[in-house]
């Protein structure tokens, strides 16, 4: 945890504050004159890889300092000079670390996305929308480091950012600073959790495959996701994330190889481009916003990302890292997703891994070599929720909190076995998980902080056009959010009643 200083004036430097306020009660911001509520912020916080913040939902352990409305007089502090880092990052590794938190399972459910949209339309709107969540990234970075200038913090993790939006904001919206953070918090937790799920469905669906080809056993795949449980809650009671790097480094391995044994089956005897529908009917398109937006998403890491480089100012630039990354990112997904539903049509399943041939060896290895990376991913997606739970609940067990973290590993890790194994529908829970979580945390909250950070200053632009721009991202996401559940919430049902 972080200890905080207390500056009753602007500008005093936090190094040299006295006064220790780690037992302070924090202000109330739901009263008082103009000049009082704008006064107070939180202060420096440490930035970590996972994005965990260090101060809670139910209060800070961070220092309280003036803040700074005018964003001229905010200019003369440099948040990126201000940052201590141990082991800062170049733009490369940031690159190939933005790469990694994004390349991930979400690929090879992209031609099933391609299947719910049609070839061209599925190309267009794959590129589209990678370029409005690029977009929303932008909005977010940018916004960061207004606001650590304006609250003179060397860096801002996703929540900060929304918490510290909304206490720089109009002072009807201050009171809400705290539920800003934890709907933020919340959104991760269940998205990552989700995660969690779908890798399990993952893992369990091709182990079947190679299991039921040799052993002619065809058992259900609740059986194979049960049969995980042990071993996951052996993983994951590792705590610490130096020792899960190792797992990292080969689960990155395996998938590299699967998903280039994987292209080679795609690529080889293509059909015709006319074989293929070039746009699906509407009513299946939602499936395919959820999917798209689920497989493209990284902006769960860019805070972490970006707060960790050597270089911060590179990040949004042009071209930047940010517009590098995710170009790539784009790419590659609209490749498999195009290249993927043109060899397999509408035979195209929830992991592209599940069309190989089931008869040959290298196809059995790429399920087998994929399904260990993603067992193997499953403890560094498990690692975020489990920290932000954690750390907003381990100030109730005094004593005896090494039993309590572990009783609260071993449980989650029950709670994503059970909702596996009562949604075993991979196709339809990626699009719940996309549609529900990352429409809201890459597409609204992105376009709401911008909203409130602008609301005094600088303000909307000409013509209100930032407003309006950013109603477009909110009402983009809210449809994509209500369209994809309903369409994912009616294909379990039928799942279900087909069982």
């Amino acid at each position: 945890m972080i200890s905080g200083q207390y500056a009753p004036t602007m500008g005093t430097c936090l190094t040299q504050i006295p006064r220790p306020v780690s037992n302070q009660i924090r202000p109330q911001l739901t009263g008082g004159s103009k000049s009082e509520l704008t006064g107070y912020i939180f202060g420096r916080m440490k930035s970590e890889l996972n994005d965990v913040p260090a101060q809670t939902a139910a209060g800070s352990t961070l220092p309280l300092v003036d803040m700074i409305k005018d964003d001229e007089e905010a200019g003369t502090y440099n948040p990126f000079e201000n940052r201590k880092l141990t082991h800062p990052t170049t733009d490369m590794e940031t690159l190939v670390h933005l790469l990694k938190g994004s390349l991930g399972s979400g690929i090879l459910a992209m031609p099933l996305a391609f299947v719910n949209a049609g070839l061209w339309f599925g190309l267009i709107a794959t590129v589209a929308i990678g370029a409005i969540c690029t977009y929303c990234i932008h909005i977010l970075v940018r916004c960061s480091h207004i606001l650590c200038r304006r609250a003179q913090l060397p860096s801002l993790g996703f929540a900060d950012v929304a918490e510290v939006a909304f206490l720089a904001g109009p002072e009807q919206l201050k009171k809400y600073s705290r539920l800003a953070r934890f709907i933020i918090n919340l959104f991760l937790v269940i998205d990552l959790v989700g995660c969690c799920c779908i890798y399990i469905v993952f893992v369990a669906t091709n182990l079947k495959q190679v299991v039921d080809h040799y052993t002619h056993s065809y058992w259900d795949v609740r059986i194979y996701i049960l049969m995980m449980l042990l071993p996951l809650i052996a993983l994951n009671l590792i705590r610490k994330l130096k020792y899960l790097t190792p797992f990292s480094f080969i689960a990155n391995v395996l998938i590299g190889a699967g998903v280039g044994i994987t292209l080679y089956y795609i690529v080889t005897d293509l059909p015709a481009l006319s074989e293929r529908k070039a746009i699906a009917e509407v009513q299946h398109l939602p499936m395919f916003f959820g999917t798209v937006i689920f497989a493209l998403e990284g902006i769960g890491v860019v805070m972490s990302l970006e707060n960790n480089m050597k270089n911060p100012q590179n990040f949004i630039g042009c071209p930047g890292v940010l517009n590098t990354g995710m170009s790539v990112v784009v790419m590659l997904y609209a490749t498999v997703g195009f290249l993927g539903y043109l060899k397999y049509g509408d035979e195209t399943k929830g992991s592209i891994t599940l069309n190989l041939p089931v008869e040959d060896v290298p196809a059995q290895m790429v399920k087998l070599m994929i399904a260990v990376a993603i067992f193997l991913t499953y403890a560094l997606q498990f690692y975020v929720p489990m920290e932000i739970i954690w750390k907003n609940i381990k100030g109730n067990f005094n004593e005896h909190q090494n039993a309590a973290e572990y009783t609260l590993r071993i449980g989650l890790v029950i709670l994503t076995v059970i909702i596996a194994a009562a949604l075993p529908n991979l196709g339809p829970f990626i699009t719940l998980i996309g549609a529900v979580c990352l429409s809201t945390l890459g597409l609204m909250f992105p376009a709401v902080i911008e909203l409130v950070t602008f609301y005094e200053k600088p303000g909307f632009g000409r013509f209100n056009w930032i407003l309006w721009k950013n109603v477009f991202l909110i009402l983009f996401g809210v449809v994509g959010f209500v369209t994809g559940t309903y369409v994912s919430i009616m294909e379990f049902s039928e799942h279900l009643e087909e069982v």
